[in-house]
């Protein structure tokens, strides 16, 4: 076996990020080592479900996809160590890879995009109903941002880019920090409002006005306005 816990895979559009709109197919490996308090995949993280795949498989389902880009996420797809084997396979396969993480962990598996999304505190479970002895919120807040990890990726990948979760404006103090300790372009830089919902206008203005005022990028997710909170998108 290979080792990875797979909770679906599905070939749709890339909502997220500078491929939105490719289409692209994905796999969505079960399991993570840290919780986010909005996490919109809780059955890959909070309660992890899934089958075992094998990459020989997997690699297969891809390349009958008929698409030419894949997407590897979570979950946090990098604390399973038959990752870097199928990132390679799939990449060998003349697939362009993404894998989607967040940075905590750099096992040296090969990719064309690293797509990561450093956790904020707004991401804590701080009184979360699912954490009542409060072990995750801890867990959580310690493992959240590993500088070594982010820098290691960051600089291993032909293409690279930084998603942001924003929940108020309190956060773009924290988002500065990180992105000064890292070498980062603003255009690499990506905020997208937290919610499984098309967020109103209104709402989110204070996002785009932050984003021309640094250079950074504002991150819309196309697959929810196009399909909603709907698995398999």
């Amino acid at each position: 076996m290979s080792g990875l816990l797979v909770s679906e895979t599905f070939t749709s559009i890339q909502g997220e990020g500078m491929l939105s709109g490719t289409p692209s197919w994905f796999v969505r490996l079960s399991g993570c080592n840290l919780r986010c308090r909005w996490c919109d995949t809780p059955y890959a993280s909070w309660n992890p479900e899934g089958e075992g795949r094998e990459i020989d498989g997997l690699v297969a389902e891809a390349r009958a996809s008929g698409v030419e880009h894949a997407v590897v996420t979570g979950g946090e797809p990098l604390i399973f160590p038959g990752v870097v084997g199928l990132t390679r396979a799939l990449r060998e396969a003349g697939l362009h890879v993404t894998i989607e993480t967040a940075g905590t962990i750099d096992p040296g598996a090969p990719c064309d995009l690293i797509s990561l999304s450093p956790k904020l505190a707004n991401s804590t479970p701080v009184d979360d109903p699912r954490d009542p002895t409060g072990a995750w919120r801890e867990r959580h807040e310690a493992r959240r941002l590993n500088f070594g990890a982010l820098a290691s990726l960051l600089g291993a990948a032909p293409a690279r880019q930084l998603k942001f979760v924003v929940t108020g404006e309190e956060d773009l103090e924290e988002i500065e920090g990180v992105v000064s300790r890292l070498e980062v372009r603003a255009h690499e830089v990506f905020l997208m409002p937290e919610g499984v919902v098309t967020p109103r206008a209104e709402d989110v203005r204070w996002v785009a006005e932050a984003c021309v005022a640094r250079g950074w990028r504002y991150g819309h997710r196309l697959h929810i306005e196009l399909f909603g909170n709907t698995r398999g998108t």
